[in-house]
């Protein structure tokens, strides 16, 4: 199985953004998560790969504390983030940004909530501002340097209830950036997109990565892994299948093992001379 490349020693200094030691996790009577271990560091762009089914959804609710992994008697905790054991997500905001769909499913049934208020809402990691805090000059100046990062700022004063899924999903990674986070946790970032928006949403994660901002992205879409990651996770059944370059683990072979069936893989260059790699099913 190929392996991930060790980072220099600077980053490897720091603590990991995200580790699992032999993570398990079962729901009902299934378990969905065997004995997991990932190493994830500050810097290190990485994209989380596999179908439907394969733990990309169990991972994510761990790190959002939805899901507990299986307790173990002694040794060391089998998650941790930035090297907590313990943690609150709230209080990690201003490192680690997290955009799931659950967070835009609640927002939008706030039909008097604006886009700026619901990018300000994630300076109290709320789904509203409170109403006994006050916005002060600062909050708004942040909640417009995140819009315009996320290429959302034309949307400042529209109803959130009423954007596009595009728009809708620029203005929660907006809504992660307004804390100026080290990092961003990504899951299926592009479900529901057009080609079009598709476009825009990788074109502004290119632009993220290269501002320094880590990428974390969970997903089952080849297409979504932009250059700027070059490391792969592939998962399976709860396991790790494959970890290591893009080169190493998008290969037609790991892939249809991965999704149980052909899996053609190939690349196509752009303009800049950046690979990209797109697959389809079939031999």
């Amino acid at each position: 199985m190929p392996s991930a490349a060790p980072l220099p020693a600077a980053e490897a200094a720091r603590p990991p953004l995200i580790e699992l030691d032999r993570a398990s996790v079962v729901r009902g009577q299934v378990r969905v998560l065997h004995e997991l271990s990932l190493r994830i560091d500050q810097g290190q762009h990485t994209a989380v790969l596999g179908a439907n089914g394969c733990g990309k959804s169990t991972l994510i609710k761990l790190i959002t504390r939805e899901l507990y992994p299986l307790a173990r008697a002694a040794g060391e905790p089998p998650v941790q983030v930035l090297g907590q054991a313990r943690w609150q997500v709230d209080r990690l905001r201003s490192q680690l940004g997290i955009v799931t769909g659950d967070f835009g499913a609640n927002l939008a049934d706030m039909p008097a909530l604006t886009v700026e208020n619901a990018v300000l809402s994630g300076l109290f990691a709320s789904f509203v501002v409170p109403p006994f805090r006050e916005i002060t000059d600062d909050m708004r100046a942040r909640a417009i340097e995140a819009l315009e990062r996320a290429h959302a700022l034309s949307l400042r004063s529209r109803p959130y209830a009423e954007l596009s899924t595009g728009e809708a999903r620029r203005v929660l990674i907006a809504r992660a950036l307004v804390n100026r986070p080290q990092a961003l946790l990504l899951d299926e970032p592009s479900t529901g997109l057009d080609l079009v928006a598709r476009g825009h949403l990788l074109a502004m994660l290119r632009s993220l990565a290269s501002e320094g901002v880590t990428l974390v992205l969970v997903t089952h879409h080849i297409e979504e892994i932009i250059p700027e990651i070059e490391r792969v996770v592939l998962l399976q059944s709860g396991r790790v299948l494959a970890d290591g370059s893009r080169a190493e683990v998008l290969t037609g072979a790991w892939l249809s093992q991965a999704f149980g069936g052909p899996v053609r893989v190939w690349q196509e260059r752009d303009p800049q001379q950046h690979d990209h790699y797109l697959a389809a099913a079939g031999a």
